[in-house]
C-alpha cells in the first residue's frame, strides 16, 4: 500500500494498525522546511508554541537591523518616532551642511550658529568625531573652523582643478586666507573677464569711456551672480528656490545694489549715446601717444577692476561665504533699528543722486552761461557723489543689521569713498572743469573758484544746516524707513 511502503520502512513492521500510534506521534506537524527554519532556532526538538514564535521572530530584515541596530544600541530595534529623529531629513551637499543645522532654508545668522554649536564632550564626540579625527571631542573653535564658508560650488570649482589624485590643501573659509581664496579671488576673476571685454571694445573703438558702462553693470551682476547664479549652476536648485533662501535683509541688499546701479547705468549709457564721441575729459595729450592703450588697461582698466572687486565686497561676500559671515560678524544678532537707519542712508544718497542728476541736466537744457549753484549742488559741490558713497555707506549696516557682518565687508565703502574722493570720479572732475573753463570760459573759472571757497567739495559744512535742500534729502531718508515699514508688515516678513 503506498501509505504502508511509505512509513512502512521507518517505523518498523507491515502492519498498520500496530503502527498507527507511532506514526501520529512521529508525523511532522508541520513541513520540513518549517522545521528547518525553526527547530534550530528555538533549540530542542519540540516545536516552539506560537507565542514563543512571535516573541524571537525577525519584526524587520536583517537589513534593517545591520543599519539601524548600532545607532541606537542595544537589542530592542528603535521606534518609527526614533528613526525619523535620526534619519537625514535632506539630501544633497548644500542642504546636509546646513539645513538640518539650523532648520528652513534661510541662512543662519552667527547668533544661530552658536546656539547650535556643541559645547560639552560625551555624546557630541560620537557625533562630530568622524570629521575632525581623533577620539576626541571637537571643540567649539574646531567646528568653527570646519563648517563650510562657501556654497558647494566651491567644492565643485576647487574639486576639478585639484584633481582626485592630488594632495588637497584645505584652507577654512572662515580664515581671512580662506575668504580671499574662495570668495574674492573669483570675484576678482569675474570682474577681470568683463573688465577684458570692455578694454576689447574701447580699445576697438578708441572710446576710454566703455569702462564707465562697466563700473555700475559689472558690480550689480557679481551681487546677482554671487546671490542667484552660482547656487542655480552650481547646485542645481531653482531661480525660486534660490530667492526663497535668502534672508529679507539680503533682498533688501540686493535690490539696494541693482536700484543704484540702474541709475547709474543709466546716467551713463544715456549720456555716451547721446555725445556720439570719447568722454571729453578722457582725452587728454597722451591719447596721441602709441602706446596709450597699452598703458591706460593697467593704469585705468584693471585698476577700477580691483576697486570694484573691493567695493562689491559687501555684496558679494555674504553670498559666497554665508556661513563665515555669520561667524565673524560682531554683532551676531538682528536689529531692527539699524535695519532703519540703513534704509535711511540708501534712500537719502539715492534721492540725493536723483536729483542732483535732474537739476544738472535741466540746467544743461537751457545751455546756462553760470554754473549750477543751486538746488542740491548747494550743499555741496559734488551731491551726486556723496551721494553714491552715503548708498554704499548703508549695505554693511544691511548686513550688520541681519547678523551677517563680516568685517572684511568694511573694506567695500571705504574703497568707494578712496576711489570717489582721491583717485576717479571727484578728482578728475574737477580737474576737468577747472582746466576747461580757465580756457574756455574765465567767467565760469572766477565762479568756480568762489563756489570752491565757500561748498564743500563732499561732506556739508555745519552751515548747510539751515539749508533747505539738506532738510528734503534728509525727509527722503526718512520716506524710505517709512515705506520700508509699511510694505514689511504688509508682506508680514
Amino acid at each position: 500500500m503506498a501509505e504502508q511502503d511509505r512509513y512502512g520502512g521507518w517505523f518498523g513492521g507491515n502492519r498498520a494498525e500496530q503502527i498507527k500510534e507511532k506514526i501520529q506521534n512521529a508525523i511532522p506537524k508541520t513541513s520540513g522546511a518549517e522545521q528547518d527554519l525553526y527547530d534550530r532556532s528555538f533549540g530542542g526538538d519540540k516545536l516552539p508554541s506560537a507565542d514563543r514564535v512571535k516573541e524571537k521572530f525577525f519584526q524587520t530584515s536583517g537589513a534593517e537591523q545591520d543599519r539601524y541596530g548600532r545607532w541606537f544600541g542595544g537589542d530592542k530595534l528603535p521606534s518609527r518616532a526614533d528613526i525619523q529623529k535620526r534619519l537625514p531629513q535632506t539630501s544633497g551637499a548644500e542642504q546636509d551642511r546646513y539645513e538640518h543645522w539650523f532648520g528652513g532654508h534661510k541662512l543662519p545668522t552667527r547668533a544661530d550658529i552658536e546656539r547650535h554649536l556643541p559645547q560639552t564632550s560625551g555624546a557630541e564626540q560620537d557625533r562630530y568625531e568622524r570629521w575632525f579625527g581623533g577620539d576626541k571631542g571637537a571643540s567649539a573653535t574646531q567646528l568653527s573652523d570646519n563648517l563650510p564658508g562657501g556654497s558647494g560650488a566651491e567644492q565643485e570649482r576647487l574639486g576639478s582643478h585639484l584633481g582626485s589624485g592630488s594632495p588637497q590643501v584645505k584652507i577654512s573659509t572662515t580664515t581671512t586666507l580662506g575668504l580671499i581664496q574662495h570668495a574674492v579671488l573669483p570675484s576678482f576673476g569675474l570682474h577681470g573677464g568683463l573688465t577684458l571685454i570692455a578694454y576689447g571694445i574701447g580699445r576697438y573703438n578708441d572710446r576710454v569711456d566703455t569702462k564707465d558702462w562697466l563700473w555700475p553693470s559689472a558690480q550689480v551682476a557679481n551681487a546677482w551672480w554671487s546671490a542667484i547664479g552660482g547656487p542655480v549652476v552650481y547646485e542645481g536648485v531653482s531661480v525660486s528656490t534660490a530667492w526663497t533662501a535668502l534672508s529679507y535683509n539680503q533682498k533688501l541688499l540686493l535690490a539696494g545694489v541693482s536700484a543704484w546701479s540702474v541709475r547709474l547705468f543709466y546716467r551713463v549709457a544715456s549720456g555716451s549715446i547721446k555725445r556720439g564721441k570719447d568722454e571729453p575729459r578722457y582725452d587728454t595729450a597722451s591719447r596721441k601717444k602709441p602706446e596709450f592703450w597699452n598703458r591706460i588697461f593697467f593704469t585705468q582698466y584693471l585698476r577700477e577692476t580691483v576697486f570694484q572687486t573691493l567695493i562689491s565686497l559687501p555684496f558679494t561676500l555674504p553670498f559666497r561665504a554665508p556661513v563665515a559671515s555669520a561667524i565673524a560678524s560682531p554683532f551676531p544678532e538682528a536689529s531692527a533699528v539699524i535695519q532703519s537707519i540703513a534704509i535711511f542712508l540708501f534712500s537719502a544718497g539715492f534721492a540725493l543722486e536723483v536729483i542732483a542728476d535732474s537739476q544738472l541736466q535741466d540746467h544743461n537744457n537751457q545751455k546756462s552761461t553760470e554754473l549750477n549753484i543751486n538746488g542740491v549742488w548747494s550743499i555741496v559741490r559734488q551731491p551726486d557723489y556723496l551721494g553714491d558713497a552715503l548708498c554704499h555707506f548703508s549695505f554693511p549696516l544691511f548686513l550688520y543689521s541681519a547678523g551677517q557682518l563680516h568685517p572684511l565687508t568694511l573694506i567695500g565703502p571705504i574703497a568707494n569713498y578712496v576711489f570717489l574722493r582721491y583717485v576717479g570720479r571727484h578728482k578728475k572732475t574737477e580737474e576737468y572743469q577747472e582746466n576747461r573753463h580757465a580756457k574756455e570760459n574765465p567767467a565760469k573759472y572766477k565762479q568756480l573758484q568762489q563756489y570752491k571757497k565757500t561748498k564743500n567739495c563732499f561732506w556739508p559744512s555745519l552751515a548747510e544746516v539751515n539749508n533747505k535742500w539738506l532738510w528734503t534729502v534728509a525727509v527722503a531718508g526718512a520716506g524710505g524707513v517709512v515705506l520700508e515699514r509699511s510694505l514689511n508688515v504688509l508682506l508680514g516678513t
